[in-house]
Order: C-alpha cells, then sequence, then structure tokens
C-alpha cells in the first residue's frame, strides 16, 4: 500500500514513447512542475497531453513543447503561447480543442466509467458540426479537421454528444497527499488536478507534504488513493507565478492622506 517513490525521475521512469497523458493545472497553477521536467529529463517523445492549457510559453507543459516531445494535444486554451501556434501551423502538432467545461465532464467520464455524454455546450457550432481545424501540413493547408458530432433533442432542446477521455498516465500536484495516494488540494490550485487523476490508468502526484495514513480525514481527501499509483515528495518549492500583479499596501495609501491633513492644520 505504500505508492511512495524516492524522486520524481523514478516516478516517470517506464512512460514510454508515444504515451498518451492528462495534466493538472490551470495555467501555471497546480501544475506539476517536478514531473514535467523529470520527463523531459526522461526524452519520452511523441507524446499525447490531455490538459486545460499546453503550458505557457517555455513554461510547466511548454519545456515539452519546446522540446518537440509533444506531438499531440487536447486542450481547451491554447492561446498566449507563440510556439505551440507556430508548430500547429507548420503541421507539427495536431490540437484538438474541446471547451474547458465540456473537458472537465469527458475527464470525470472517463474517471467513472461513463463512455460519453450529452451537453448543450457547442450545439450550432462547429464544436459539434466539425471543421475545426486539428491538423496542417508544412504549407499550412488544413489537413485535418474535427468531425460532425451526434445532436439530439431532449425535452425540446439540443444537445450534442461528447466522449470520454482516458490516458495512460496521469501527472498531478497536491498540497497533501498520504502512502496510500490520498490527495488534498490547495484552494485554486485544485482545478483540473483530482479529473486528470480520475482520468489515468497509472497517475503520479507529486505532493507537497507527505503525511501518514489516517492523518487525513475521509471527509477532507479530494482524491482517494484508489485512484493513484505512485507518490512522490517535492516540497513546498518550485511553484511559478504567470502573471504577477500588485496593488499598494494599506499603510502607503494612508501615508499621502496623512501627510495633506498635517498640511492643512500648519496652514490654519
Amino acid at each position: 500500500m505504500d505508492k511512495v517513490v524516492a524522486n520524481a525521475a523514478e516516478a516517470v521512469a517506464d512512460i514510454p514513447d508515444g504515451a498518451s497523458l492528462t495534466v493538472g493545472g490551470f495555467g501555471l497553477c497546480g501544475v506539476p512542475i517536478a514531473l514535467i521536467d523529470a520527463l523531459l529529463a526522461q526524452g519520452a517523445r511523441g507524446l499525447t497531453t490531455i490538459s486545460n492549457n499546453c503550458g505557457v510559453d517555455d513554461q510547466a507543459l511548454g519545456v515539452l513543447l519546446y522540446a518537440g516531445r509533444i506531438t499531440r494535444t487536447i486542450s481547451s486554451f491554447v492561446g498566449g503561447n507563440k510556439e505551440l501556434a507556430r508548430l500547429y501551423l507548420s503541421g507539427e502538432l495536431e490540437v484538438e480543442l474541446t471547451p474547458q467545461g465540456t473537458l472537465a465532464e469527458r475527464l470525470r467520464a472517463g474517471g467513472i466509467g461513463v463512455p460519453a455524454f450529452y451537453t448543450p455546450t457547442g450545439v450550432g457550432t462547429m464544436v459539434a458540426d466539425g471543421g475545426i481545424p486539428i491538423r496542417y501540413d508544412a504549407e499550412g493547408k488544413v489537413v485535418e479537421t474535427s468531425r460532425p458530432k451526434e445532436v439530439r433533442e431532449f425535452d425540446g432542446r439540443q444537445y450534442v454528444l461528447e466522449t470520454a477521455l482516458t490516458a495512460d498516465y496521469g501527472l498531478v500536484r497536491a498540497a497533501r497527499g498520504d502512502r496510500h495516494g490520498n490527495l488534498v488540494f490547495r484552494e485554486s490550485a485544485r482545478n483540473f488536478n483530482p479529473l486528470v487523476g480520475m482520468a489515468a490508468r497509472t497517475t503520479i502526484a507529486e505532493v507537497e507534504e507527505l503525511v501518514e495514513p489516517g492523518e487525513i480525514t475521509p471527509e477532507d481527501v479530494h482524491l482517494p488513493g484508489v485512484f493513484v499509483h505512485r507518490v512522490v515528495v517535492v516540497g513546498p518549492e518550485g511553484k511559478k507565478i504567470e502573471k504577477r500583479t500588485t496593488r499598494p499596501r494599506a499603510e502607503a495609501a494612508a501615508a499621502p492622506a496623512a501627510a495633506g491633513d498635517e498640511a492643512t492644520e500648519a496652514t490654519a
């Protein structure tokens, strides 16, 4: 039952060329950076990734993208990554776009064994009708597009059929985990991670803090250990900020006002 492995390199050592991966994270939040970096060093190629986005430029999954290791991605958002756009438009990368909520539900369906489901999202658009470019050739011509999907009416409303997603391996990052693989995610870093872990045949979790079995109460578990096969402790280091924004401290904002009051009193 002890699923802890020595390090990230050992955790990803058996991921082969051509493997499919579900990967947690949203932008750079909750991304399994240590496992991705270890996979880069390991050298696996021809990978298919399923994630909300395929890295932020050369960070997160972007390190694999820039190294030419990813050949297909199923994602919701691919903007803001110039290398992805270049690879896509030059025919070096296949891209399957799917609405964000639909992506989450496709992963959840894969995790619970539901083969497909109906959703109103995408009805009347290219998501349902087909024609979204998946692959270009080297000259920039579209050579493969998405296919039309089944649409049915329920209670007077149309719904499109979406299929579940599963993968060979799943990479997730959690705030806490125990030796049995039970995981807890922190606030927004939870994002796609539980769904990613459910949808993979072999799920690998990097955790900031390792605790003993029983220290995480059942009602606090976000992803049960039944879905997790390997755990590696990486500590709190390595987290990145996509866009840093700041605001004035309260005491700094109050200082000019106080100075103005003093000047008024002196004048009076």
